[in-house]
């Protein structure tokens, strides 16, 4: 059975606007597994900050606890990532 690409194609103007992933970005997240869980643990808490200065603190409050199971996540993939890969080689 092959195995087919699937893509999608931005166009502007008759420009190829398809955001792409530098090679040394997709090498980074393969080495780093948990790196976008802790981008988006940043997020998510910078988020909830803006929630609670407006007043919701419910919602600001839901925001924190997920970003920091976010953040449980992150440092877990983080710590396998290194004993996978190793640390720094000299």
């Amino acid at each position: 059975m092959k195995k087919r690409k699937l893509s999608l194609r931005l166009r502007y103007r008759g420009r190829d606007v398809t955001p792409r992933l530098s090679g040394r970005l997709r090498g980074y997240l393969r080495e780093n597994w948990g790196a976008p869980f802790i981008t988006a643990f940043m997020t998510l808490l910078l988020t909830a900050a803006g929630y609670l200065a407006a007043g919701l603190e419910k919602t600001a409050n839901l925001l924190a606890e997920y970003a920091y199971y976010s953040l449980v996540i992150g440092v877990v993939l983080q710590l396998v990532c290194y004993l996978k890969y190793g640390g720094e080689e000299e």
